[in-house]
């Protein structure tokens, strides 16, 4: 049986992440060929985002923010290379464990890459090729490792010493004693040559005899060589010659560390630049070169100016627009599609008199619409940032449904985005006037990768998660009881319209201000019916009224202020409600973001000295 002993802890991890790295360059190679979304850890990543309860989505939201994606796919690779590292020490005591388990870690690949919706048998294919390239390089570092008599070094001894003069332990009757059970590496007794002669021992002196036909060697042939080796009838001890490679026990499996270096770095190189010719495959420069010439049209309908008094330009307070670097971002993609705008198509078909199909360059034909909209998710906790105002460019996506001709008992838009997830819209809500948008543009510019380029919805006054559907590539007219979007099975309400709610951005919870005369400050929304009123507490007294900034539309949030609060030294709690056009003001019961958006007064606490 092989020894392997003595190939160091450190050595058998490097084996096994350097095929773990090549597995994932090699992966995402072929997934820029293919599909970016057939990469294995995006799969894994999404199949896991797929499997976690709404709790653990949320605990993820509020602890990570806008990098939970970025922590969980961290995370998969943390665990991968700890997998990937005990493979690989396993690898140098039996190879056949370390294959197994790279073959097991693809199957877990193929696996969540079939879940994903739009997933096809090629897609299994970087899972594959990546495994496959692992269990080769692993091979090969193994090898390279440990290279045994198949790979020996020349000059080196196998076991026995060159011959140097008579006694004990020299000769070759000596060597070849002490290794007759190791084999070559073509399988001869280590007392052949390379020719297959036989090395015997007729005195205290060595000879060697070479028969070419490999032919044993006697008695006679080998006083021949002896004698017709120069000086051997006069006595002169000659060295006898030996292979250029000789090792036995432990020492043909003797670690190789020069060996396994040279391998590694191979192998990263391998990683690295399969890696970097992928995510250059991935689309990402075509499509931001494409967005980057994109030439904006003008609106057929433009927005009202932002009233000058719109933002009170307090050093703190949330901007009445939101610059688009600091939008929030949520959403379930690991990897940001990248959707040329040349190859975008949106289907539109289902409970429809004609199914339509437009092109960019048709939707850029349209009528365009400018209009300034609030977006907000549904998983904003009470005071919480994941809200943002922008001022959106598209076209009415009414105009769009009525070209299609949608049935009168359809009451749901099922929209796809280009990674597959899935949202559930309500068609009243689409018809009834309010700009419900296909927007292409934000803030004056094409809109951001990361913000759904080419394409996205916008509808004033629903909640994220049934409304702004990014990459947006189908929509299909249907009906609640028939279709659920990807959310409602997860335990969130099929309808989401969006609570009147407010926030206080200053003073900060837990800030130290000084006494004297201190701004309260803060934004409140109501999308689509405005906000009337906002209120202001401290320490449980009575509600004192914020003065309220301009609104261009009911369908954006609306800045207030308090500006002479007077500070006293001491702990303080300051509270805030809103009250929306309708006359509703928001509760005090405190809700939690599920099922359908949060509800409760928030609140700061602090300190003045």
């Amino acid at each position: 049986m092989e020894s392997r002993r003595r190939v160091p802890l450190w050595a058998g991890a490097l084996i096994g992440l350097v095929s773990g790295a090549v597995a994932v360059g090699v992966s995402l190679l072929v997934a820029g060929l293919v599909k970016a979304s057939a990469f294995p850890v995006v799969a894994v990543g999404n199949a896991a985002v797929d499997l976690a309860p709404a709790e653990a989505k949320e605990f993820a939201i509020r602890t990570f923010g806008e990098n939970d994606k970025n922590v969980l796919v961290a995370g998969i690779l943390v665990v991968l290379a700890v997998i990937a590292a005990a493979l690989g020490v396993l690898a140098v005591r039996a190879l056949r464990y370390g294959l197994a388990g790279l073959a097991a870690f693809g199957v877990v690949g193929v696996l969540a890459v079939l879940t994903r919706p739009d997933a096809g048998p090629v897609d299994v294919a970087p899972t594959v090729v990546g495994v496959a390239a692992a269990m080769f390089v692993l091979h090969v570092l193994v090898r390279r490792a440990l290279p045994g008599p198949a790979a020996p070094v020349a000059g080196e001894a196998v076991g026995v010493s060159r011959a140097t003069g008579p006694g004990p332990g020299s000769g070759a009757a000596d060597a070849a004693s002490g290794v007759a059970d190791t084999e070559t590496p073509s399988g001869a007794s280590l007392t052949d040559t390379p020719s297959g002669a036989s090395v015997t021992d007729t005195s205290s002196d060595a000879s060697v005899t070479d028969t070419v036909s490999g032919a044993s060697a006697t008695d006679t042939a080998t006083a021949s060589a002896t004698s017709s080796v120069p000086g051997a009838e006069s006595g002169e001890r000659r060295e006898a010659p030996v292979p250029p490679v000789m090792r036995a026990g432990e020492d043909l499996y003797a670690f190789d560390r020069r060996g396994l270096l040279i391998g590694a770095l191979g192998g990263i190189a391998v990683a690295g630049v399969s890696g970097v010719v992928g995510q250059m495959l991935s689309g990402r420069s075509t499509v931001n070169t494409a967005r980057a010439g994109l030439t904006l049209p003008g609106p057929a309908v433009p927005a009202r100016p932002i009233p000058a008094g719109a933002d009170l330009r307090i050093r703190g307070l949330s901007p009445f627009v939101t610059p688009n670097h600091d939008f929030y971002r949520v959403d379930t993609a690991l990897v940001l599609p990248q959707v040329d705008p040349r190859a975008w198509t949106l289907k539109i078909h289902g409970m429809v008199d004609r199914p339509v199909e437009i092109t960019f360059a048709d939707l850029m034909k349209r009528p365009v619409i400018e209009a300034d909209v609030t977006l907000c998710c549904v998983s904003n906790d009470i005071g919480g940032p994941y809200i943002g105002n922008a001022r959106w460019l598209g076209v009415s996506l009414a105009s769009v449904l009525r070209d299609a001709g949608v049935h009168r008992d359809a009451d749901m838009l099922l929209s796809t985005s280009a990674d597959g997830w899935t949202c559930g819209t309500p068609v009243d809500v689409v018809l009834d006037g309010r700009n419900a948008l296909l927007a292409f543009a934000m803030n004056g510019e094409a809109l951001p990768v990361q913000h759904g380029f080419p394409v996205r919805q916008v509808v004033p006054g629903l909640y994220g998660y049934v409304s702004a559907t990014k990459w947006v590539t189908d929509i299909k007219v249907t009906r609640f009881d028939r279709d659920e979007a990807y959310w409602t099975p997860r335990g969130w309400s099929p309808r989401g319209p969006i609570k009147t709610e407010s926030r206080i951005d200053l003073p900060r919870d837990g800030a130290r201000v000084a006494a004297g005369r201190t701004v309260i400050a803060g934004v409140a929304w109501a999308q689509h019916k405005g906000i009337d009123a906002v209120e202001v507490r401290v320490d449980d007294g009575p509600w004192r009224q914020a003065r309220l900034a301009d609104a261009p539309t009911a369908d954006t949030w609306r800045q207030w202020v308090v500006d002479d609060w007077d500070a006293t030294p001491g702990s303080h709690s300051i509270q805030v409600r809103a009250t929306d056009a309708t006359g509703y003001t928001q509760t005090e019961e405190r809700a939690p973001v599920g099922p359908d958006g949060a509800t409760g007064w928030h609140s700061v606490d602090v300190e003045v000295a």
